[in-house]
């Protein structure tokens, strides 16, 4: 009975003071609008924190939030000379201003945009590049197969190549190799060596790889040098090469050759010489050996970006020439062991060189001690 009484007075006193409200509300009709909302200050003349943090310099953002150094950073930012009691070059300049190397969508500090582009399109395009040469030197390879000689051999020689020009050719060859591999491995080394060996492994032979890389680039150099002084007496354009090239190199029909054909001769002047050369400018500077030239890091990031396209490219035009000079040749690889070649090859392959051997315009046997060689016949390969 006191519980039902107890829940009736409730009852009774929430009805009373709903009823109140209800008529305090109809007595004032303002308080029965809803209240609108605060007016909003107009926000056009009145700058945002991050904006005024920006414009604060250190000593005031202290002030405000010790311990940020935004202000700081943010000039350092800029790329400005600031000081140093460092004597190196560039000792000041924490990090480098804003760049933007082709293809780049926008700026951003040097360092990064050279480390996006080196990782980024140059390894990409670069890898992609030496695949598609490997494939189409194999596809060719299956497709062809090795070149055989059309007649049988004669038994007569001629010496193609003294001792000195295939020592220069090897020294070259060996030295191209030697960077091609160690080249190879740093930049795409942390790509499929890092992840089978692990750091410590690819640590070290990275290391091990760019101080070869460094000193046989100079014996590549030097050597090239040599060979472009011995062999440019036979490689300017001749009588015969627009044909060979008319003719693909003999795949439509028989390409006459001096003593270098055409394509001989554009690997030369364009894989050897010209990518050879920029190859060798962009290492010197890598290495610091070329006197006259500031080695600010951004000088060094342009001659990385120049010597990895051209190392690239002319790595990959060297494939097509190690394949013929090996594989897909009979007797090519045996004229540079050697540097002795069958008539039957000559002429097959280089014949207006073969017919002024024959005229006596060209000796035979250019080395004196090598001549009773001439007549020696010679075992099939």
């Amino acid at each position: 009975m006191k519980t039902w009484f107890a829940k009736l007075a409730a009852g009774l006193t929430l009805l009373a003071a709903t009823s109140g409200l209800a008529l305090a509300q109809a007595s004032d009709p303002a308080a029965a609008k809803p209240a609108a909302p605060p007016a909003v200050q107009s926000m056009s003349n009145i700058e945002s924190d991050d904006i005024l943090y920006m414009k604060q310099n250190q000593a005031e953002r202290t002030q405000v939030q010790p311990g940020n150094l935004a202000p700081v950073y943010r000039q350092v930012k800029e790329g400005g000379e600031h000081y140093s009691s460092l004597p190196a070059l560039e000792s000041g300049v924490l990090i480098q201003p804003k760049a933007q190397f082709p293809g780049q969508a926008r700026a951003t500090t040097a360092g990064e945009a050279w480390r996006l582009y080196r990782n980024g399109p140059l390894t990409t395009y670069g890898g992609w590049l030496i695949i598609v040469a490997i494939l189409g030197i194999t596809a060719f390879y299956f497709a062809v197969g090795t070149i055989k000689l059309k007649s049988g051999r004669t038994g007569r020689l001629i010496e193609r190549f003294t001792s000195l020009e295939r020592i220069t050719h090897w020294t070259v060859a060996i030295s191209f190799l030697t960077l091609a591999f160690t080249g190879l491995l740093m930049l795409f080394g942390k790509y499929i060596v890092l992840p089978v060996f692990g750091h410590t492994v690819f640590g070290w032979l990275a290391y091990a790889c760019k101080n070869i890389h460094n000193f046989v680039g100079p014996v590549f150099t030097v050597s090239l040098i040599v060979m472009f002084a011995i062999f440019v007496k036979d490689n300017f354009p001749g009588k015969g090469d627009l044909q060979w090239l008319k003719n693909l190199g003999g795949a439509r029909g028989h390409a006459s050759a001096g003593r270098f054909n055409a394509g001989e001769k554009l690997w030369f002047w364009g894989g050897m010489v010209f990518l050879g050369l920029i190859v060798s400018a962009s290492g010197f500077v890598l290495d610091m050996l070329v006197p006259g030239i500031l080695y600010t890091r951004g000088n060094m990031q342009i001659a990385h970006i120049i010597h990895l396209v051209a190392a690239v490219l002319v790595f990959s035009a060297s494939l097509a020439h190690i394949y013929i000079g090996t594989l897909g040749m009979e007797g090519a690889y045996k004229a540079m062991k050697t540097g002795y070649v069958d008539d039957a090859w000559a002429k097959e392959h280089h014949d207006l060189w073969y017919a002024d051997i024959e005229s006596g315009k060209i000796p035979r046997v250019r080395t004196p001690e090598e001549t009773e060689k001439a007549g020696t016949p010679v075992k099939a390969v």
